[in-house]
């Protein structure tokens, strides 16, 4: 079996680990080659930092790529590829390059909350149950016939972070155990109902902004008037409460990160600055703030916040 993987981040490493030590044979790999994101820039010294799995992928040996139609260039070939957060586009002729098409790990319910933030559309809107879903692709975004499907219970405080982990590491085990079924045609595909397909977009640093007053009204165990459109979830808004605002910080835990404005200063004398929400939690339906970073600072608990700012008051909306 000659596998190509398909993914970038470090939740994704149980997935490539599980197909690594299931079926390599005589300390040779199937994975004969992985398509990542190319290495960024970060920090002030603008340092290369390279994905988890082209880490994982130079410790192996395994030749890297960072796009799909360079690694189609090359005449390496192989049976199936596995997609798992790619982050990128993958073109039909890429798809069509692989006997057995490529098998992608999609972190929801398909057809529930297809695109880029499944995990966090699932936080944010209370839901009590998620899962994971694999997937055939085609050539639409998480539109292809599904392979397996598992459900899962959704923690009462759960974030993006700790969801996704366990979504995927369990996905890892599934997708192993049905790759020898699904080669041998012994695994029958279902197609998705596309009619109740939800869908939800890439999250960008805006995202995070809950509007002061919002903020204000939720620390006092009241909700505001009227609705508050989820931008990352398409068509969909809801009661900013404290409830919806405790969720909406979790569900973007740790990035972008929930957001406000605060004024610090009195009068005239005042700036206005961003700040962090870090950490919150539900108090007889009242929203707690436990960790807070105002911007340029280091996070703080919010009690030293408020004593290091005593006429801090709620930025403009």
């Amino acid at each position: 079996m000659k596998i190509v993987f398909l993914g970038t981040p470090e939740y994704v490493l149980p997935v490539i680990g599980a197909l690594h030590k299931k079926f390599s044979k005589k300390a040779v790999s199937p994975i004969v080659a992985v398509v990542t994101q190319r290495p960024r820039p970060v920090g002030r010294k603008q340092f290369l930092a390279y994905s988890a799995i082209d880490s994982w992928a130079h410790k192996k040996g395994v030749p890297v790529y960072y796009s799909a139609l360079e690694f189609l260039k090359d005449p390496i070939t192989a049976d199936i590829g596995i997609l798992a957060a790619y982050g990128e586009i993958v073109p039909g002729s890429v798809i069509a390059s692989f006997p057995y098409g490529i098998l992608n790990i999609h972190p929801s319910l398909l057809p529930k909350y297809r695109g880029a933030s499944p995990v966090q559309a699932t936080i944010a809107s209370g839901d009590s149950q998620t899962g994971a879903t694999i997937i055939k692709i085609d050539e639409k975004a998480d539109h292809g016939p599904i392979v397996s499907q598992f459900k899962e219970e959704v923690g009462p405080n759960e974030t993006l972070e700790t969801l996704r982990i366990r979504l995927f590491a369990r996905a890892a085990d599934v997708l192993a155990a049905l790759i020898e079924p699904y080669l041998q045609g012994k695994i029958k595909l279902r197609e998705q109902n596309h009619k109740e397909a939800t869908y939800t977009s890439l999250i960008k640093k805006g995202h995070g902004f809950i509007p002061p007053k919002y903020i204000k009204s939720a620390l006092e165990g009241k909700s505001s008037k009227g609705k508050w459109a989820i931008d990352f979830i398409k068509d969909f808004s809801l009661s900013p409460s404290p409830e919806v605002l405790e969720r909406f910080i979790r569900a973007l835990s740790p990035w972008p990160g929930a957001w406000t404005f605060v004024k610090l200063g009195s009068g005239w004398n005042f700036s206005e600055k961003r700040l962090k929400i870090l950490k919150a939690h539900l108090e007889e339906k009242t929203l707690v703030l436990d960790e807070v970073q105002l911007e340029g600072k280091n996070p703080v608990s919010w009690k030293e916040f408020i004593l290091g700012y005593p006429k801090m008051a709620f930025g403009n909306d």
